[in-house]
């Protein structure tokens, strides 16, 4: 009597599911490293005797330093969103990077893609010392402007600007080709660094604004090392002449969109500082809590931008976008509800009750944050199939939406805390409305 034994189904994974689960991880990662950059903020905020730890708080007072002054914390977070927009020149380098790991495919393409990432490399370190000699050369303007107290404050920021630089080009390897396991761990390095740092640093040894930013230091530092020694085989080895006209003509595009949607998120604060540098700590406490709900749902993009590369490298059709942005709108949906039903929760977990008085503009920031979320996973999808045709009226916007904040903050000098802020903000909500309207017509309009 014969007998057979069949081997076991395999069952594969579905497209969906497969995105999901990355997803997952990704937003399970970028939730980790948010926490520990959300920490970064008690740290440097929340005063020793409001820890309620019985006889460990009475123990931490013997060797604690006091918190930042809230002018000084609202110059780190200052000094923060002027090293975001710093880094614009590199914002596109992770999608395109991304885009060309992912259709990276034979050994001609393989050797290309080392040649790119060296050339880029070399230019990114350029473009960073332009950036420093700028900086020397406006060093008197830029610290008046934004009333720097302390000048090594500003110059430790710009040793950050090159680890900046060279992450997203690193980073776009991963992610194209979807490792998205370590790009994870990419997302959490830089909080936890930078959350330990700052607690050694700024309240054990009492090093203040200074110590706050050697943190930034060193949470840019420990993922790049680690990206070095990841990415070694493309730092080695053979390689091929880069067509570099077609590939700018997709870089420049990229960055400029890209770079459109990171400078609306963060130019607010740097008005702000400038025209209200005594209460911008106040109001880097609610930009805080607003803005953590756009990079909350940044892994859904950073996971549909490659299978949206590929499937139209294939001319297959995809529900991709579709499963991100009502994912994104959910999520941001929820989130924004629940900042208007709690506004001072985030506060208190944050800061010590005097931040309280700002209460009334969180619900403000959240759901205006909220057109500014989906429009991010618009423009990776547009970008992702190389529509171009938008990033010209994305970089006017952005022009325009700078002028009309400088000139409500100028306008508000004399209006008081609450007003003023909450009026800058209904800005910002206005022009991401007007931003993800064109984003919309862009992306369904007929080609």
């Amino acid at each position: 009597m014969n007998s057979t034994t069949s081997a076991p189904a395999v069952v594969k994974a579905t497209p969906r599911f497969t995105f999901f689960r990355q997803s997952g991880w990704m937003m399970m990662a970028t939730v980790a490293g948010g926490a520990f950059m959300w920490a970064v903020h008690p740290l440097l905020q929340k005063p020793v005797d409001q820890v309620q730890l019985g006889a460990i708080t009475e123990f931490l007072k013997s060797f604690i330093h006091d918190p930042l002054p809230k002018p000084v914390y609202g110059l780190f977070n200052a000094l923060l969103s002027l090293l975001v927009i710093m880094s614009i020149p590199g914002t596109g380098l992770q999608t395109i990077f991304a885009q060309q790991a992912a259709a990276a495919i034979d050994d001609t393409s393989e050797r290309q893609l080392r040649g790119t990432v060296r050339t880029v490399l070399a230019a990114t370190a350029l473009i960073w010392v332009i950036w420093v000699v700028a900086v020397f050369a406006l060093r008197k303007n830029i610290i008046s402007a934004l009333n720097i107290t302390d000048p090594a404050a500003l110059w430790i920021i710009m040793l950050v600007g090159l680890p900046i630089l060279w992450v997203p080009v690193l980073s776009g390897l991963l992610q194209g080709r979807q490792n998205f396991l370590l790009l994870g761990w990419m997302s959490i390095l830089p909080g936890a660094s930078r959350c330990f740092t700052v607690l050694l640093i700024v309240r054990i040894l009492g090093a203040g604004l200074t110590g706050a930013v050697i943190a930034v230091l060193v949470g840019a530092i420990v993922p790049l090392v680690i990206l070095l020694w990841r990415s070694s085989s493309d730092l080695r080895g053979p390689r091929e002449p880069v067509p570099w006209v077609p590939w700018l003509r997709r870089v420049v595009p990229l960055t400029l969109g890209l770079g459109a949607i990171t400078f609306v998120l963060q130019a607010d604060m740097l008005v702000v500082r400038k025209f209200f540098p005594s209460q911008s700590g106040f109001y880097s406490a609610a930009s805080i809590i607003g803005k953590a709900l756009v990079l909350f749902t940044v892994p859904l993009a950073a996971v549909m931008f490659p299978k949206v590369v590929q499937s139209a490298a294939r001319a297959e059709r995809t529900d991709v976008l579709a499963q991100a942005l009502g994912a994104t709108a959910l999520m941001g949906a929820g989130a924004a509800l629940f900042c208007t039903i709690f506004p001072g929760l985030p506060l208190r977990l944050v800061y010590d009750s005097s931040y309280l008085v700002i209460k009334p503009v969180v619900p403000w920031f959240a759901w205006c944050m909220l057109p500014l979320t989906l429009s991010n996973v618009l423009i990776n999808n547009l970008l992702a199939r190389a529509r171009f045709a938008v990033v010209p009226w994305l970089v006017i916007l952005a022009g325009v939406y700078c002028g009309t904040l400088v000139l409500v903050a100028r306008h508000l000098l004399a209006a008081d805390q609450l007003t003023a802020f909450t009026t800058i903000v209904q800005v910002i909500g206005g022009f991401s409305l007007i931003l993800l309207a064109l984003l919309i017509y862009f992306t369904w309009r007929k080609k």
